[in-house]
This record gives structure tokens, sequence and C-alpha cells, in this order.
């Protein structure tokens, strides 16, 4: 059940009154053949399937598209071209709503659904990936682990200021020598005293080294668990710790408007209340947290999909060659039909796994399922935008060429493809 969103700041009365009346257009339940009642005495008997999305999420859908579109449409290339991240933008996030969707107004939240969420990721992504990553990973890396694995007192400290945007949290999980292979991880924490001491280095870390950082959570080695294996455990670290020095990383090929880091831990001395959960907690919290995240990637790569067709179909419209439109040729007509065929596949898996997670079903390997398939729906729909463009296509100045080299982290950021398809392939049984 979704809370109210009168509060939220994107929201005014006035949407709401015009969903209500029916004077802005989306499919509701009363515009088919059956009442709105004849549905709720049908759900109520165990009819549960509709695509329809609520009215909230309309509304939110809306509402961040003209953000973005307004906001962020007009300095996307510039701050892309710079590699810059913008803290200002990062905030104006922020002030509309857009951290802390899926957090209880306890903790200063949206209380909004894990769908809702996602429906907001992918309207920034679909205009640009780079301010989607700041997003996604300020909610699902960042807010995420402290909201469902902090104490009541990590919480209060540090939730209220992570969900209005005024300051960042980074997920220190890859090292140089543990990808894929989370068993490689050598950085660790040993316990002296009241205080953990950790020593390590973490890799490719999103929003943990800007001026907005206010510290990260980091996953250490702590001790051996009963089956012989690493025993890990996850810890808080604010900025500004002796010991703790965090480097922002450039020369990126994507997110170049993201901020990435690496993360060097010397000797760092942390409070014995600094542990995340409980000792030996590490692994569990990262895959729950890994789960989560997979469905934020899903919306990035279905955003930016979606930005990406757009592009494509507005330009094959205005194109001409031997005296017609583009769009009118076979060649072109099928390559966009492509597109919106596996657009609407890419939504209907993401959009469900999301139900899944709000109805508090099992949804990992359905997060899996999508973070895979969207990431590489993405993949070929970005190459087909770029080939529709021609050699506009390979200019900066032209959407698409972002939008082609931000996808390729889709496929290898919170697990590889590769990593997606052996997690599927052990749920269904092989």
């Amino acid at each position: 059940m979704l809370c109210s969103i009168s509060h939220l700041p994107f929201i005014s009365q006035k949407d709401i009154d015009n969903y209500s009346k029916g004077n802005i257009k989306h499919k509701k339940l009363n515009d088919r053949s059956k009442s709105k009642g004849d549905f709720l005495k049908e759900s109520e008997k165990g009819v549960k399937l509709n695509f329809d999305l609520t009215t909230e999420q309309e509304i939110i859908r809306n509402s961040v598209r003209k953000f973005a579109e307004k906001e962020i449409a007009p300095v996307a290339l510039e701050l892309d071209e710079k590699e810059e991240f913008s803290a200002e933008l990062t905030k104006k996030m922020g002030e509309i709503g857009l951290f802390g969707m899926f957090v209880s107004e306890e903790y200063e939240g949206q209380a909004m659904d894990y769908l809702s969420y996602i429906i907001a990721v992918e309207e920034i992504a679909r205009v640009d990936g780079s301010q989607a990553a700041t997003i996604a990973a300020g909610n699902s890396l960042g807010i995420g682990p402290i909201y469902y694995f902090g104490t009541e007192d990590q919480k209060k400290r540090y939730l209220p200021k992570l969900c209005s945007g005024e300051a960042l949290w980074g997920f220190g999980l890859t090292e140089a020598n543990a990808g894929s292979d989370a068993g490689g991880s050598r950085t660790n924490a040993v316990l002296d005293g009241d205080e953990w001491v950790i020593n390590g280095s973490k890799i490719f870390i999103t929003n943990a080294a800007c001026e907005m950082t206010m510290g990260v959570t980091v996953q250490a080695i702590t001790g051996i668990s009963p089956n012989g294996k690493p025993e890990y455990t996850c810890f808080l670290v604010e900025h500004g710790t002796k010991g703790f020095k965090a480097v922002p990383m450039h020369k990126k090929m994507m997110w170049r408007a993201s901020n990435t880091a690496e993360l060097y831990f010397d000797d760092v001395r942390i409070p014995k209340e600094n542990i995340l959960g409980k000792k030996g907690d590490g692994f569990h919290q990262m895959l729950k947290t890994l789960d989560g995240g997979r469905l934020s990637i899903g919306a990035m790569g279905l955003g930016g999909a979606q930005g990406a067709y757009e592009a494509a179909l507005r330009y094959s419209k205005e194109r001409e060659q031997f005296g017609q439109p583009i769009c009118k040729f076979q060649a072109i007509a099928f390559k966009l039909a492509d597109c919106a065929l596996e657009i609407e596949c890419a939504r209907n898996l993401l959009y469900k796994a999301c139900w899944l997670k709000d109805q508090g079903r099992p949804f990992e390997k359905e997060a899996a399922m999508s973070k895979l398939c969207c990431s590489e729906v993405m993949g070929r729909v970005a190459n087909h935008a770029v080939q529709i463009h021609g050699g506009y296509g390979l200019m900066k100045e032209y959407n698409v060429e972002r939008f082609y080299r931000d996808q390729k982290l889709l496929d290898i950021g919170e697990g590889t493809s590769e990593i997606q398809r052996i997690v599927i392939s052990r749920y269904i049984g092989c």
C-alpha cells in the first residue's frame, strides 16, 4: 500500500486533483468494460494481474521526466565533456525527493514503494546515465544497507541527511583483485579493544569521493567461518577518519559526470559500534544489497534504452535520403520496431521484479534477469540508434553517442552479465 504522496516536493496538489478528476489521461480501471468496483471485487477473489501504474506512480514518472528534461538535459553534455560531478544538480535531485524514496518518513524518507523509485531512476536515465548513477547508487548502495541493517542510532545519525540529498554515502565492496570473485577480498578489520582497525583498499566506488560524501560502508574480512571460508563484516566509516583516504577516478569512458573513487584504509580506527549489523553478516548484507541494486541497474538500462530509441526515432523522421524520411525505409523501420519490442519486454520484466519485491515475495531470480535483460537491451538499442544516426551518431553533440558509451558499464557493474547468467542458471536448477 503506497503512502500519501502529497508531501513529496515535486508533487503539487494540482497534480493530484487533475489525476483524480481525470484531466490527465492515463490508463485507468474504469476506462474498460468493467467498473472499478467490479475489478476490486475480482481482486478480492484473487485476480491480481493489472498492468496499470497507480496514480502516484504516473505522477512520479511525469514529474521526474519534466525535471530531467528541464534541469539535466541542458547541462548533461557539458558535465560529461568536463568529467565533472555536479553537487548543485545532485542537491536539486535531493530537493525534489529522489533520495530515500523507499525509506520511511521516520528517517526523512519519501515512504514510496520500490517500483516508484525504479520509475524515477528510469526517467533520469532516459536523459543522462551519470545522474541516474548518482541516484541509483545513492539509494540502493548508500542508503539501503544502513536502512535495512543499521541500528536505530545509525539510522537516525545518517539517514536524514542522505534522504534529503544533503549528503552521499558509498558502498565499498569491489577491490583490485576482487571483482566477480568476492572471495578475493583482502581488506580486513581487527577488533582492538573498543575499536575496529581496518586495512586495505577498494576501487570503482560510486559517490565515495566528492564534496558531498559523508562516508562509506566497507566490507572487510574479520575472521574465518566454520566452513573455512573468510568471514565478512560491514562497517560504517565517516569521511575525515584518520587513515582513510578517498581518491576520485578520472578518464572514464562512461558515467563521466558521476563520482567514482578508490578507497584506502591505513590502520583506520573506528568505534566498535560502527559495525553494520552483526559480525559475520557482511556477505549476507552484500547479497541483499546487490539484489536491490540490480533492479536500479535494470532501470538505468531501461531508461537509457528508451532515451536512445526516442532519439533515433525522432532523427529518423527528420533525416531525409532519396526523397523521404529514412524511417520509411524498411531497414530503418525494422530496427526501430525491434527497439520498441525489446524495450516493452524489458519494462514488463523489470516491473514484475519490483512488484515481487514490494509484495514481500522472492525476487532474486527476477532481479538478475531484469539486470541482464535491461542492460543488454540498452546495448542493442544504443547500437541501432548510432547506426540510424550514421556519422552524426559518432559525434558528441548527439546524445546517442553518450548513451552508447554509458551502456557498457551496465554489462559489468553490480555483477557482470556472465555472473547474472550463473545466478539465473542456479535458480532454474542447473
